[in-house]
């Protein structure tokens, strides 16, 4: 595969952080995993753990059981176990594989789990941002005589927020933290694409240009309705 990476040295600095990375498709946690140095404890759905190769695979891997609907106490509680021994604990925001503008690149809602837990352990959050995968499910990018592509950007840290003592001013911390967050991957996917000259790279569509000199924008989708984070 041919992986291009800005900022790659961010992902390997010291001590623990919570990674949210974008969700275009199931080869994400794959990618980033071999392409660091440090190991990362992904947080992986459990219905992944009814294969039983699949989750012998995720044990080894250190993998965080989570259920998809919410963020249960067990999975906090193990994430911040993790934390507190310095690792890395890697989570995609979205809750699941999104693409189009429902995709946190153009402005998609995300959970805030990741919030949560890096406001709770006081540790930062690096988002990243890979493009290209959703072309990856196909076979044809991994034929002998094609060549697989993808793009990956890591953003600077993202402090944590104090959740202070009331569940007032503790849900005011994990959703602007949330709001960082979202902005981050957000200018990751803007920049990945000023800087390869892509588009398209979050399965959004586009229309035709009606002249040549209509301006290309890499985050309009084709009705013209470019999302925006709330």
């Amino acid at each position: 595969m041919n992986l291009r990476v800005l900022r790659a040295h961010l992902a390997e600095r010291d001590g623990p952080y919570v990674l949210a990375v974008s969700h275009l498709s199931h080869i994400e946690p794959f990618i980033v995993a071999t392409s660091m140095k440090r190991q990362i404890d992904f947080v992986a759905r459990v219905e992944f753990y009814r294969y039983r190769v699949l989750a012998w695979t995720l044990k080894k891997l250190n993998a965080i059981k989570v259920i998809r609907q919410g963020v249960a106490a067990n999975t906090v509680r193990t994430a911040l176990d993790r934390l507190r021994i310095g690792r890395i604990v890697g989570i995609f925001p979205e809750g699941g594989v999104t693409r189009g503008e429902a995709s946190v690149c153009l402005g998609g809602p995300i959970k805030l789990g990741a919030a949560l837990i890096a406001c709770r352990a006081g540790v930062p959050i690096i988002p990243c941002v890979i493009v290209g995968t959703h072309e990856l499910n196909r076979v044809g990018p991994w034929l002998p005589f094609k060549r697989a592509h993808a793009w990956m950007a890591f953003g600077e840290p993202i402090a944590p927020i104090s959740p202070g003592s009331t569940r007032t001013s503790r849900k005011a911390a994990y959703a602007e933290m949330g709001r960082q967050v979202q902005q981050g991957m957000m200018s990751l996917y803007r920049e990945l694409c000023d800087t390869y000259d892509l588009q398209g790279m979050a399965g959004e569509t586009y229309a035709e240009p009606a002249t040549a000199s209509r301006p290309h924008s890499p985050l309009a989708p084709a009705n013209g309705n470019a999302s925006s984070a709330a």
